[in-house]
């Protein structure tokens, strides 16, 4: 059982991330003995900065931010930072990572007290034993830690490398008190992040920079759109002008992960994904390269978080591949294709011969992925009729027909004891309004299903539309027989 803390107020100007400031409050004042080790991690841009410094200035800790650089410049910074902070009337000397994580530790003799060391990679590549270094100091009967109550949180933005730090032979598996990794907003946060109340604006929003905080602040300097008619205008002006940050930005979040080689590699087959190119061997023919060529990095784009890999809900030996990131899949889509005609300022051009396959390609995708997210975390188990724990798209095969259907929303969950009900097959159409013959469709499918002996009793036919649905399917709900899902409900309702 926890043990009670003191409360630290979370700063009045941050917006949402109750729950990271409460784990990351918890950790750092927690009254134990011993001195702890957390280990934060997330994509730039998300805010762990100003949460993890936010952290040390409410409870009086130290916050060092490190920055590429020789390990001697690094420790040099390190001691006068710490110096600065202690009070010291010179800068502090440290030759060696032993002696400053010592210094670290020293600080939390008197009480709890977190101290942070931020974009830890960019330290470890410059001392790659600097892990092993934490791992020593943090030895479970070693004087130092024992009688320290120092909370020592590591940050870093690079997925790749602070999955790692934990996991396998890692030195510090098994060291860490907490693991904390800070997501990017949710579709119903990020609209009121960007203050937009009309929901079909904020999925397009949603569509372009996800959800992602500096985008807002930093990147279009609190440009939001007025409305759905300022839509256009607003794509042209941010993210498909050179002017803007935005514009160059998916192109820079590979350069994040600096661990990767061949990034011409992992950009085409970002690009090929965003093609519509989903399986493993899709991509590899569309980059005319054998499968083996693009196991890897699938693998790397999958820990950096950019790519997400879904299995298939009545095939699990298929799956397909997704962008993970709305901005990626927007560039790749959109403004990859056209740079020399961007880069000459004809945004305007661009996006009037873009704005279909924006909706086709990006849209319509990404509206799918909301919805199963909706499912995921908002829905209420009264919706399905019980709690659902896997959320997914599924192949079913028609022989008769000699064709196959995609379901885009696939749901399973938990009934009484049962806890792998199949609980909802759902269709999402963003740009059409749905009537009965969707509905047939999903009843063709049950059918198929309940004949290959797969348990369909309990089964809730849905439909999920942002343009919304036609009276007869209204009526349909009306009598229990299918679920219906609006823009209205997916961000308002369970």
């Amino acid at each position: 059982m926890r043990r009670p803390t003191r409360n630290l107020p979370k700063p009045p100007d941050m917006f949402d991330r109750d729950r990271e400031w409460s784990e990351l409050t918890a950790f750092a004042v927690d009254e134990g003995p011993e001195a702890t080790m957390a280990v934060v991690s997330g994509r730039r841009r998300q805010g762990k900065s100003f949460l993890l410094d936010s952290l040390a200035r409410a409870a009086g800790g130290f916050y060092f931010c490190a920055y590429e650089a020789t390990e001697a410049e690094s420790l040099r910074r390190f001691g006068e930072e710490l110096g600065q902070y202690t009070g010291s009337i010179a800068p502090m000397r440290f030759d060696r990572w032993e002696q400053a994580i010592d210094a670290l530790l020293a600080l939390g003799k008197e009480r709890p007290l977190p101290v942070v060391i931020d974009e830890f990679p960019y330290l470890a590549r410059a001392t790659p034993s600097l892990p092993s270094i934490v791992q020593v100091a943090y030895g479970p009967r070693r004087p130092e830690r024992l009688q320290s109550r120092a909370r020592l949180l590591l940050c870093g933005s690079s997925l790749a490398f602070m999955g790692k730090l934990l996991s396998g032979t890692s030195p510090l598996r098994g060291r860490a008190g907490l693991e904390l990794i800070v997501q990017p907003l949710d579709f119903r946060q990020a609209a009121a992040f960007w203050g937009i109340d009309d929901h079909r604006l904020a999925l397009l929003v949603h569509s372009v920079v996800g959800g992602t905080p500096a985008y807002r602040r930093e990147f279009v300097r609190d440009d939001v759109p007025a409305d759905l008619d300022d839509f256009d205008a607003w794509v042209c002006r941010t993210a498909l002008s050179p002017r803007s940050p935005l514009y160059r930005e998916a192109r820079y979040l590979l350069a994040d992960e600096s661990d990767l080689r061949d990034r011409a590699l992992y950009h085409s087959v970002l690009a090929a994904l965003a093609s519509g190119n989903a399986t493993a061997g899709g991509i590899a023919g569309c980059l005319e390269r054998p499968t083996s060529d693009i196991t890897h990095p699938l693998t790397v784009l999958q820990d950096c978080g950019l790519v997400r890999r879904e299995v298939d809900a009545f095939r699990k030996n298929r799956s397909v591949y997704r962008v993970g990131e709305p901005l990626i899949a927007f560039d790749h889509a959109i403004s990859r294709p056209k740079l020399p005609l961007l880069d000459r300022g004809l945004a305007e051009q661009v996006w009037e011969t873009s704005r279909a396959r924006f909706l086709s390609a990006v849209v319509g995708p990404h509206f799918e992925q909301i919805c199963r997210e909706w499912v995921a975390h908002f829905a209420a188990p009264e919706t399905f009729g019980g709690m659902p724990i896997d959320v997914s798209y599924g192949t079913v095969p028609d022989p008769a027909a000699q064709t196959s259907h995609e379901i885009d929303v696939v749901v399973r969950g938990a009934v009484g004891q049962d806890n792998g009900v199949l609980l909802s097959l759902g269709e999402a159409k963003w740009d059409q309004v749905m009537g009965v013959g969707h509905l047939d469709r999903l009843r063709h499918v049950e059918s198929l299903l309940a004949g290959r002996g797969i348990d369909t009793s309990a089964v809730r036919l849905t439909c999920y539309s942002g343009a919304g649905f036609t009276d007869d399917l209204r009526a349909a709900e009306t009598k229990g027989e299918v679920v219906l899902v609006d823009l209205q409900r997916l961000y308002g309702g369970e």
